[in-house]
């Protein structure tokens, strides 16, 4: 498995209702998600509106590819747009891995 962290940000404005949406995202996003190969998948976010994600898949533009292919990815990703600053186009577009510089199993 290939661990992939990436940044976002969110406008702070929006933070505490983008928090709120996570905490309900709908079972057939989670679904979509899990059958396209995104495992241990997991959102930080600061006061300030810096969003870490992480997660594990096998190959990570597969992952992406099968949920930009699905119904639920693009309502979702509809709804979240307002949500960031930064960004042009859909906030799962712009989702740039880091490099990993050091990892203790």
């Amino acid at each position: 498995m290939r661990r992939v962290c990436f940044v976002l940000k969110v406008r702070e404005d929006r933070l505490a209702e983008y928090r709120r949406r996570h905490a309900e995202v709908w079972p057939q996003m989670r679904r979509a998600l899990s059958e396209s190969g995104w495992h241990n998948y997991s959102l930080f976010a600061d006061e300030r509106g810096m969003v870490i994600g992480y997660l594990e898949t096998e190959d990570f533009e597969a992952a992406r590819e099968a949920m930009a292919r699905t119904e639920v990815n693009a309502r979702w990703q509809a709804e979240m747009e307002p949500f960031f600053e930064g960004l042009d186009g859909r906030p799962d577009e712009g989702m740039i891995p880091l490099t990993e510089i050091f990892h203790l199993p």
